[in-house]
């Protein structure tokens, strides 16, 4: 059984099919690229996987479970997390309180008085926790705003760890990224392998080729090929599609 099973999901807004069909499975432990052309509908699929938008059709299972009409606070509850292609961080707050907050919703604690925080000792472990496995951890009364792009991108992947998930969906962490930033994410990355499932939505090649165990190509919505790294490396149709031949 399969950590993800996505069967046939299609998903239309109007004229445009942004889902042709997908078919896709994660196993337990795996890294699972998807990777394609802008507007092949990667970011769409992500949403549909995460509840945030629902398929006009197909399923999506969680470890053999149906979740395809599950909001999304039930499929976190459930061991889902996600990061967003653009940073959504409270950057007024400091990295301690961003975690925090992301603790508490899950837990569907009630919000309170940051002077509180320090005083619960379950929060406290799980936010130093995250912290410390991301680097973070004295600086964790520093504004966000201090933090580099490539800081901020390893906090958000702390938040989506905070809740110890199961499958894990990143879309894009290495975006907008410097070559050392890509580099220590990627590193980060590939210590995580195996204990965690992982759908990774990128367009850094050579941070897909040296992560993934497989790789899902879409294009306009449609699955063209999945496989080994080397394997969609040298897939014509793929090169044609979207590598480039120059790749």
């Amino acid at each position: 059984m399969s950590m993800l099973d996505v069967r046939n999901v299609s998903k239309s807004f109007g004229g445009l099919l942004a889902s042709r069909g997908v078919n896709l499975t994660v196993p337990h432990g795996e890294m699972h690229a998807l990777i394609g052309p802008n507007g092949a509908g990667k970011t769409t699929l992500v949403s549909q996987l995460f509840g945030e938008i629902l398929p006009d059709a197909g399923n999506v299972l969680l470890d053999g479970r149906d979740v395809t009409r599950l909001p999304t606070h039930a499929r976190a509850g459930l061991g889902m997390a996600r990061s967003f292609q653009i940073t959504t961080l409270a950057r007024d707050l400091t990295i301690y309180e961003n975690v925090a907050i992301a603790v508490m919703a899950e837990d569907g604690h009630a919000f309170r008085f940051w002077g509180d925080l320090r005083q619960d000792r379950a929060i406290e472990r799980r936010v130093t926790a995250a912290l410390a496995r991301v680097g973070l951890s004295d600086r964790a009364e520093e504004p966000v705003a201090t933090l580099s792009h490539g800081e901020q991108r390893l906090l958000e992947l702390a938040i989506a760890l905070s809740g110890s998930p199961r499958l894990l969906l990143l879309d894009e962490p290495m975006a907008g990224l410097g070559t050392e930033e890509s580099r220590r994410v990627t590193r980060f990355l590939a210590d995580l392998k195996g204990s965690v499932a992982i759908l990774l939505v990128e367009h850094d090649m050579d941070a897909v080729f040296a992560l993934a165990d497989r790789v899902t190509v879409l294009v306009r919505g449609e699955v063209i090929a999945c496989g080994p790294p080397e394997a969609i490396r040298h897939d014509p149709v793929v090169r044609e599609a979207y590598l480039g031949e120059d790749e």
